[in-house]
């Protein structure tokens, strides 16, 4: 594994009003392997993958994508790069002005390079394999829940991204909702698409991922496999697995 196949962070440090959301944080997702990060709600799961994406910019330390540092760097210096990324967003994040199609192709349709015949057949193709391709001429709001994620997933595969990043994909779902999105997670990762998940749902995270970062305090506290997890002698981690009366987390 080269460490163009990686993405990762250095020494990270993140804050927000004086609070530390990361201190010294080390991280890295490597190609053809998927992670969840865990923790609790305010951990700061959701800013690692910002910070990942360059969304945000660290207090100090370094994230790299590939061989690229982008720390500092203009959102202009590392574009072609983050093409390699795709997020799906905890709400779908749909434009509810668009079709359903149009969601789906917009990044194809700002990119120029093809033509209206040729994204419309990518389009189709990515509809069909999350299965919602008769909502193609449908507006978001006409979509349930577990459409609207699954409508988010395909716009996340039509630019054929090598990771993943899903922010609480089942956030909201009913049991048979929750399914599809687990099965489309592992149909993914068949088809060599690297995922990186943060979530609260510990049955999804260990039906769709290989290992596990722990978030508790700014610092990571755990990283391992679900054995590995499971057998931890870390309160936190136990708490978290199967909270008490007296969790530490109250």
């Amino acid at each position: 594994m080269t460490s163009s196949d990686s993405i990762r962070m250095e020494k990270l440090c993140y804050s927000i009003g004086g609070r530390k959301i990361l201190e010294n944080f080390d991280f890295l997702l490597e190609r053809g392997v998927n992670r969840t990060i865990l923790g609790v709600s305010g951990a700061g799961k959701t800013t690692i993958l910002k910070l990942l994406l360059g969304l945000l910019n660290p207090d100090s330390g370094s994230v790299f994508l590939g061989d690229l540092c982008i720390t500092g760097l203009s959102e202009s210096s590392f574009m072609q790069q983050r093409k390699r990324i795709a997020i799906v967003f905890q709400g779908g994040a749909l434009f509810d002005s668009m079709t359903v199609g149009e969601n789906v192709g917009y990044r194809l349709f700002e990119e120029g390079r093809l033509s209206q015949a040729e994204i419309t057949q990518v389009v189709i193709e990515k509809l069909s394999f999350v299965g919602v391709e008769a909502a193609l001429n449908l507006y978001p709001a006409e979509l349930s829940g577990g459409m609207k994620k699954r409508v988010a997933i395909a716009r996340a595969l039509a630019a054929d991204p090598d990771y993943i990043f899903f922010d609480e994909p089942t956030t909201g779902l009913d049991p048979i909702g929750v399914f599809n999105i687990c099965n489309l997670m592992q149909r993914l990762q068949t088809e060599g698409k690297t995922t990186l998940m943060v979530t609260h749902d510990l049955a999804t995270a260990f039906a769709t991922s290989q290992r596990f970062t722990f978030l508790h305090k700014a610092c990571m506290l755990f990283e391992g496999n679900e054995e590995e997890m499971r057998a931890s002698s870390i309160p936190e981690v136990q708490e978290f697995l199967a909270p008490t009366d007296s969790s530490l987390f109250v």
